[in-house]
């Protein structure tokens, strides 16, 4: 069984490209070849060769492999006992990171994953029809989710280049906190429990690391994303300050003009208009 998709136009952070399962005869091989996409290879029964970057790897049941794009591999079964095998092939800006959590990379190609049972699952479920193209589309990349987090449960994250410290990593911890939760009511304390930290210790760190309270943080991103929004003349100003988490509009507005300098309306007011884009244009056109 094998199937190739068109690239979504839907889903650009993660998509499923191809997916398929494989009883090999003996000695089957592929490559060596190039892949514009990721693929995933995850051994059900048997046994077989896995080659990159001048490595080798003798993979059996329970483990996968990882081709990355545009890097050369090959691979091929056993002649005694040949693999059974499924896989997925996918893409997207999310793709890397999410493999990086399982602790797969170009220089880590190899996991131990005894999901053998859920995995072949997975992929029976994207064989089944859907008459609807837009659902199925949804659907798949929902099942390309769960199979990545059986991947992720299985794996270590791989260390990065780069690494944060602990401290810029709970920083950006609370960054992205407050980006996903900006809207809500929330505490000091909720910020710290969501990161596992005592609240003042969190405080005092996150300040040293980045020179503003996560109070202060907290209030400019949700003016700064307000800002954005009065662009919007069908949202009143009680709209954009419940949008942006501030239950009393005259709350707000101060908070607004002390971050500012101008309250909402004067703010709003001040917005260029498509008018006067326009005259701008022909302005530079004569």
């Amino acid at each position: 069984m094998i199937e190739y998709l068109p690239r979504s136009k839907l889903y650009t952070q993660l998509y499923l490209t191809q997916f398929g399962m494989e009883d090999c005869l003996p000695g089957h091989d592929f490559g060596p070849a190039v892949r514009t996409h990721y693929l995933f290879h995850y051994v059900f029964e048997g046994e077989g060769l896995f080659e990159v970057d001048g490595a080798e790897y003798r993979l059996a049941q329970g483990e996968g492999f990882l081709i990355c794009p545009h890097v050369v591999t090959y691979y091929r079964a056993d002649r005694s006992n040949p693999w059974s095998y499924g896989w997925i092939g996918f893409n997207g800006t999310l793709a890397e990171t999410l493999l990086a959590q399982a602790g797969l990379t170009s220089a880590a190609p190899v996991l131990r994953c005894g999901h053998n049972d859920r995995i072949r699952r997975l992929l029976q479920e994207m064989a089944e029809p859907c008459a609807d193209r837009k659902a199925r589309e949804t659907r798949l990349t929902g099942l390309l989710y769960l199979a990545l987090s059986l991947l992720v449960e299985c794996g270590t994250e791989a260390p990065r280049p780069s690494a944060l410290s602990r401290a810029e990593t709970y920083a950006e911890q609370v960054k992205d906190f407050i980006e996903m939760n900006f809207s809500s009511k929330f505490g000091m304390e909720d910020v710290a429990a969501s990161i596992g930290l005592n609240r003042s210790y969190l405080c005092a760190l996150f300040t040293r690391e980045t020179g503003t309270s996560i109070q202060d943080y907290l209030i400019r991103y949700r003016i700064d994303t307000a800002s954005a929004m009065l662009g919007n003349t069908d949202l009143s100003i009680g709209d954009i300050a419940r949008s942006v988490g501030y239950a009393d509009p005259l709350v707000f507005s101060k908070a607004f003009k002390k971050i500012t300098g101008k309250s909402p309306k004067s703010y709003r007011d001040d917005l260029p208009t498509e008018s006067d884009a326009e005259s701008d244009a022909e302005s530079d056109t004569e």
